[in-house]
């Protein structure tokens, strides 16, 4: 008999409520099995990040990859087992492959039952899965086998404003621009590439309106499409894929968004999604900017932390390529309940926010005057923050405001964000204000890709990852410190809080500031 070796930490307890086996065992599905990365690649990849530098996508995959012939050994294995292999990232640290369920019982050695969440069936693993001790050496983990547990979008609609919105259908993106001194600025994002990471596509012809409504041209080469769903039809459009396009093309009219459709939320799927951006970071090259509008709890991950670490590593592998990734801090304050929609949870953070190699977004209620001034900017309660029970405070999170200890906190930044007044956005053909943490991302994202333009303007490099440069320009004219409101757990103050962390941008300084 084969000796076999458990992955302890690729699922997390089934709740009370899983039924028995799954009736269909020809039902198939997408895991990803996470090889080893060594240890001295992680460092040298920690150690360039911290320095500022930034390392060819040609160099990430050669010199911080995996050998064929480690990978080989894998997809030969699932091959054998009668899996159908997927995608292998062009490092060779994932390879995602399909199989039918009881073909992954039988080879992984795993027992499913179902689990119903959100009105939608799903298998899942009641035991963690176990290879053969000599494949077992080179993998991490097997992600995917409890798809159930899905990070929640961030996105947040009202049917009223209040009397103080200077639009009925919510502020427009000349009114954001003008709010964070963007408006005037000569670079528009041109020859940069905005990558939006969700889970279907928008449509095509309320992408037009929202264009067309702010007074941009409305064609669809703005968009390119990444279906990474397969043969599975993507879901129908739910108003944050929408959301994430409008803004992120809206505020830099000169960039291409580059939507990668994950199919779903879970693990895997976003794994996925996050390898082919990382695999396509050689063939586009102005792809330096990430819009990720989504998140979970980090208690929610239970004893699943393999899918933490994993993404984690992909993260900073983005970092070191010099790509910034922007991340909806949450829309339910410092106590998101396990739905993330609801401020009845544990005192808690939300992962991929807490991720020290992304820039965290919170958010911000932001009052306009008729003639677009800004006349007062405050915390916005459902602001997600405070302390992550993952991950250490990184070196480069200090400066005033910023409080003693060693967790790291979120978020790093913020912007406009309360439904209440809303951003206009189109969907199904209606116009209606939208907001939340989904709404400020996006913005930032699009602000990288025009403080990127403008660096190229001059003759210098893309930005390399922003966390490090951000936090010297606490209290200049780069950013509005938002000093009031509270997201139920943390108040706003004077320097760094865990509401609204630095503050909200004024994009001209900044830029003067970064180039």
């Amino acid at each position: 008999m084969v000796d076999r070796t458990v992955l302890h930490d690729s699922v997390a307890p089934l709740p009370d409520h899983a039924q028995s086996r799954p009736d269909d065992p020809s039902q198939r599905l997408k895991l990803h099995f996470a090889l080893k990365v060594p240890a001295e690649h992680r460092h040298a990849l920690e150690a360039a990040v911290a320095r500022g530098e930034v390392i060819a996508p040609e160099a990430l995959s050669n010199d911080f990859g995996l050998p064929d012939d480690t990978v080989a050994k894998l997809t030969d294995w699932l091959k054998s087992q009668g899996f159908e292999i997927k995608h292998v990232s062009a490092d060779n640290t994932s390879v995602y492959a399909e199989a039918p369920l009881d073909t992954i019982e039988r080879s992984l050695k795993v027992e499913f039952a179902t689990v119903t969440r959100r009105g939608r069936t799903h298998p899942a693993a009641r035991n963690a899965p176990s290879l053969p001790e000599d494949l077992a050496r080179d993998v991490r983990a097997i992600i995917g086998l409890q798809p159930h547990r899905q990070a929640r979008k961030h996105e947040h609609t009202t049917t009223e404003t209040r009397p103080h919105a200077k639009r009925p259908d919510g502020y427009l993106v000349e009114d954001v621009l003008a709010a964070y001194g963007a408006r005037e600025l000569e670079a528009t994002g041109t020859g940069q590439v905005i990558a939006v990471l969700i889970d279907t596509f928008p449509d095509a012809g309320d992408l037009k309106a929202f264009w067309s409504a702010n007074g941009q041209p409305a064609t669809l080469k703005r968009v390119t499409k990444v279906n990474l769903a397969g043969k599975q039809p993507l879901p129908a459009p739910e108003g944050e894929e929408t959301l994430d396009v409008q803004w992120a093309s809206g505020v830099a009219p000169g960039a291409t968004v580059r939507l990668y459709a994950a199919g779903t939320l879970s693990a895997a799927s976003i794994d996925h999604a996050l390898d082919r951006i990382i695999d396509d970071l050689a063939e586009v090259p102005g792809m330096r900017q990430v819009s990720v509008s989504f998140g979970l709890g980090e208690s929610n991950f239970g004893s699943a932390h393999a899918e933490i670490a994993v993404q984690h590593e992909k993260f900073l592998r983005l970092a070191a390529a010099g790509v910034n990734v922007f991340v909806a801090s949450g829309d339910a304050g410092a106590m998101p309940d396990a739905g993330g929609q609801s401020a009845t949870g544990a005192l808690q953070v939300e992962y991929q926010a807490s991720d020290p190699y992304v820039i965290a977004v919170g958010g911000t209620t932001l009052r306009l005057d008729e003639d677009g001034t800004v006349v007062e900017e405050t915390a916005w309660s459902g602001s997600g923050g405070g302390k992550s029970a993952v991950f250490p405070r990184p070196a480069w999170q200090q400066g005033a405001g910023v409080p003693d200890g060693t967790e790291r906190l979120v978020p790093d930044v913020s912007l406009v964000a309360d439904p209440e007044t809303g951003g206009l956005s189109v969907f199904e053909g209606m116009r209606q204000p939208i907001g939340g943490t989904s709404w400020s991302t996006p913005i930032w994202a699009g602000f990288c890709a025009r403080l990127n333009e403008a660096r190229a303007n001059v003759g210098k490099p893309p930005l390399p990852f922003l966390g490090p440069l951000l936090y010297p320009l606490a209290g200049t004219a780069a950013f509005r410190d938002v000093t009031s409101g509270s997201n139920g757990g943390y108040a706003a103050g004077p320097g760094y809080d865990m509401v609204t962390g630095l503050g909200t941008p004024n994009l001209a300084a900044l830029v003067a500031a970064l180039t």
